[in-house]
């Protein structure tokens, strides 16, 4: 299966073509630059390098969210083009998973793994995960993802009845590890990589093999956190 996976979820976006879950290649987006312009640039580099052409994509994998808003409607309205004029199926991938995923080798099977991002206005992105078998990285969305201030996720988590996590995956340890702290509990916590594309397409996999894949007019995105012109559009 060939399949080229999207990440505009945060600053570090970047492209990744794979053959079922091995890496073939990857593009990352230059810093400071908009989606708008280095999206269709660099996947017309990566398709180019790799000597592929869209009708030989078999999946697109995209990173829905949650996010930066501007940043995934530009990922998610050229992954709907494609997939609408080439018909090619689409999985849909929680960017926070494939950075849980990075560190699911690090848990036993059935426990608990946390992912973190940076959600601005002193708030942060946050999921927890359950691993789903041994040998296998695949991850269970345990409970909803949610947009919290770093001590409501801490709280959360200590709260569980079944348990608190083994690791927590963020990009930056101070956006989590200080509220950690303060609850009074212990876990690993680890940095992962920004560069989210290749294990997007690595979740896309396992879900088109579940049959967890959608067409373009069934793609949506999960903000979590409404636009800003949508709020004040509100409050107006």
């Amino acid at each position: 299966m060939i399949i080229l996976a999207v990440d505009t979820s945060s600053d570090a976006g970047s492209v990744a073509l794979l053959r079922d879950q091995t890496v073939v290649s990857q593009q990352v987006s230059p810093p400071g630059e908009p989606y708008s312009s280095t999206l269709l640039r660099g996947t017309t580099a990566l398709l180019s390098a790799g000597q592929i052409s869209f009708e030989e994509i078999d999946l697109l994998a995209i990173a829905a969210g949650p996010g930066s808003f501007t940043g995934l409607r530009v990922g998610l309205t050229s992954v709907k083009g494609w997939a609408e004029v080439w018909g090619i199926p689409v999985a849909a991938v929680s960017a926070l998973e494939a950075m849980a995923t990075q560190v699911a080798h690090l848990s036993e099977p059935g426990s608990l793994i946390a992912a973190v991002m940076d959600a601005r206005r002193g708030q942060i992105f946050g999921g927890l995960f359950r691993r789903r078998a041994a040998g296998t990285a695949d991850l269970k969305l345990a409970g909803d993802e949610m947009l919290a201030a770093p001590s409501e996720f801490a709280m959360m988590l200590q709260s569980r009845d079944k348990g608190c996590p083994e690791v927590v995956a963020c990009f930056d340890p101070e956006l989590i590890g200080p509220a950690i702290e303060r609850q009074g509990f212990h876990c690993r916590i680890e940095v992962v990589s920004q560069v989210l594309a290749p294990f997007i397409g690595q979740i896309g996999y396992s879900k088109a093999l579940r049959n967890e894949v959608v067409d373009a007019l069934h793609l949506d995105a999960n903000y979590i956190r409404r636009s800003d012109a949508e709020m004040n559009w509100r409050v107006g």
